[in-house]
């Protein structure tokens, strides 16, 4: 078993473990949260955000946003009061840990594993769970989400129920981002491995039944890094990246993720329909999250709009002696399935993440956009911004809140109550959602002052404006990752 681990590693100095950054371990609850403002009457829900908070202090290496263990923040609105949880999901290693007192398993850098005598035969010699990227709900079932493995069930109190393998037709698990199609309430979902098959997507119907087990994609030969994919009418989208898995560099002190940008991007267009995957390519660049994508009309060979975070190179890791700078921001792909070509249009040049739309718009044509961005007024870590802006595709412009003192996470959107249903049943069909601007946008946002955090609420009509109401969270909630709006009533 291989344990290579730096000697100069020091958790006290790795920059995403401190500050607003920085891992809690108690689990709180609250009943009754202090408000400024006013929440809304009619926001009456869940808002649940997942993210890398390791529970013990980390050995051999960490890397954000790969590293970490889960851990579950919920605000439950009702009837304008707000009451606060948080909780780890308990996976197996964790649990060991805990026993222990301490961390077993390296970061994934270290490779450091524990033997048979520290954790038993069958965690032995195995990576880490770490279900702490995302968090969704899809057929009954509250899943939190990993980078590439089996996702954790928990209940909506936050208890873990267990590790998710949905009735063994998905026994390698899912990404951390799959997507639900408002129209049919299908969740398309993706798996990427270190051995063949290197990449594999799935469906699984509203009932929470797997129709198309693992699929390969024809035409990946190699381990992939592959953060996130887009949905369309037509097909399952997902961007490949020329970021190669490279465990012989990894277990000799290199870095398990090498960027290749001689390969190029390219980006798959998968057939719902099972037919033959479609492809397009251009210069290298990285993505780790998608916004929204369309098909652009009627026939297969019809274009594919494709809006996403663009960087351009790997952002993970550092940055390699004699690169240039990483340069980013929002652009949109317009996907040719006959040709084979892209063509990228730059539509902001801010420094910009956490992308998300109106859920309602997935697979189809949105106009807004919000995103967590930085207002370049103060220095701030890489995932850590200080504004929340809103892109219009209809006139092209940006509005923006900057937040001042807080950094801010992924903001997302919690429509109006009867503004739009969900899936049909069985038709195939939906009623159209309401308007993008009917709701309001969350998110959590700490104070780099003080290290207090706070839950806001934005009205979508005027964002700019800036949050109407303030829960403030009694412990600190870390930057962190993704989450989900899950109304009382659907």
């Amino acid at each position: 078993m291989n344990t290579y681990a730096s000697p100069r590693f020091d958790p006290a100095r790795v920059p995403h473990l401190l500050g607003s950054f920085a891992p809690v371990s108690e689990e709180v609850d609250v009943a009754d949260l202090e408000v400024t403002g006013e929440l809304p009457d009619t926001l009456d829900g869940l808002y649940l955000r997942n993210g890398p908070n390791p529970r013990f202090t980390p050995i051999g290496s960490y890397l954000y946003p790969i590293d970490g263990d889960g851990m579950l923040h919920g605000v439950w609105v009702s009837g304008g009061r707000a009451r606060y949880r948080n909780r780890f999901v308990r996976t197996p290693a964790l649990l060991a840990e805990k026993r222990a007192g301490r961390a077993l398993w390296g970061g994934l850098e270290s490779m450091i594993m524990p033997d048979a005598d520290q954790v038993g035969p069958e965690l032995a010699g195995t990576f880490r769970e770490m279900p702490d990227v995302n968090v969704v709900r899809h057929a009954g079932r509250l899943l939190a989400l990993a980078e590439s493995a089996c996702p954790f069930r928990v209940d909506t109190e936050l208890a873990t129920l267990g590790r998710e393998d949905f009735g063994g037709a998905l026994p390698a698990g899912i990404t951390a981002h799959p997507k639900i199609d408002p129209v049919t309430g299908e969740m398309v979902v993706f798996c990427y491995g270190l051995e063949p098959p290197y990449l594999t997507w799935s469906v699984i119907d509203r009932h929470g039944a797997v129709v198309r087990g693992p699929t390969p994609v024809d035409g990946v030969d190699e381990p992939m890094m592959i953060h996130d994919m887009a949905l369309t009418g037509r097909y399952a989208v997902l961007v490949l990246a020329p970021a190669f898995f490279d465990l012989a560099a990894a277990m000799t002190g290199g870095s398990f993720l090498a960027w290749r940008p001689e390969r190029g991007t390219r980006v798959a267009l998968i057939p719902r329909d099972g037919g033959p995957v479609r492809w397009a390519a251009d210069e290298a660049f990285w993505a780790w999250h998608t916004v929204n994508a369309y098909d652009d009309g009627p026939g297969a060979d019809a274009p594919v709009v494709l809006d996403y975070v663009q960087w351009s190179r790997l952002t993970v890791g550092g940055p390699e002696e004699g690169t240039e700078p990483i340069s980013g921001g929002l652009v949109r792909a317009r996907l040719d399935p006959a040709a084979g070509s892209m063509t990228r249009t730059l539509l902001d040049d801010s420094r910009v993440e956490f992308p998300r739309v109106d859920d309602r718009r997935i697979g189809r044509r949105h106009r807004y956009t919000a995103l967590a961005t930085g207002t370049g007024r103060t220095d701030l870590l890489p995932g850590e911004y200080d504004a929340v802006c809103w892109y219009d595709n209809e006139t092209g412009t940006s509005r923006v809140w900057p937040a001042g003192n807080l950094s801010v996470g992924e903001p997302v959107f919690a429509p109006e109550p009867g503004s739009g249903t969900g899936p049909g049943t069985g038709s195939g069909t939906a009623s159209e959602p309401g308007s993008e601007e009917g709701g309001h946008w969350l998110t959590f946002a700490t104070d780099r002052t003080d290290g207090s955090s706070w839950f806001l609420v934005i009205p979508a009509e005027d964002p700019a404006s800036g949050p109407v109401a303030r829960a403030r969270i009694p412990v600190r909630v870390p930057l962190g990752l993704h989450g989900c709006w899950l109304p009382t009533e659907e």
